[in-house]
């Protein structure tokens, strides 16, 4: 479990097209084996510690005349920001990703000051 101490709670959402292989016959569309794309995002408000991140597909549009696999999460999570990273192997073929993500971390009141 993490705490938060004395601080207060914010929380940040967004949501993040990663890419659109489809249009420009871009490598998750038209490769095979390995693949994966990352992407980064920043915290329109830096939190005051490292928050805590949930991320999840909202929309997946892929051939279906291929296996569907995919791996989605993230890496580097720091107070302004993280990676999200989107992976697939085999003969997957992902035409565009949408992720959804939440942040949830400590931040500080409007009425702090700093000593």
């Amino acid at each position: 479990m993490k705490r938060f101490s004395h601080l207060a709670v914010g929380i940040l959402q967004g949501s993040e097209i990663l890419f659109s292989d489809f249009e420009d016959g871009g490598e998750m569309w038209t490769g095979d084996g390995p693949r994966q794309h990352r992407y980064d995002v920043r915290f329109e408000e830096a939190f005051h510690g490292v928050p805590i991140v949930h991320i999840g597909l909202s929309m997946w549009d892929i051939d279906s005349n291929s296996n569907q696999r995919a791996d989605i999460g993230t890496e580097d999570v720091t107070r302004d920001g993280f990676t999200i990273i989107f992976r697939t192997w085999g003969d997957t073929r992902v035409a565009r990703v949408r992720a959804d993500w939440l942040a949830i971390g400590p931040t500080r009141f409007d009425e702090d000051f700093e000593v």
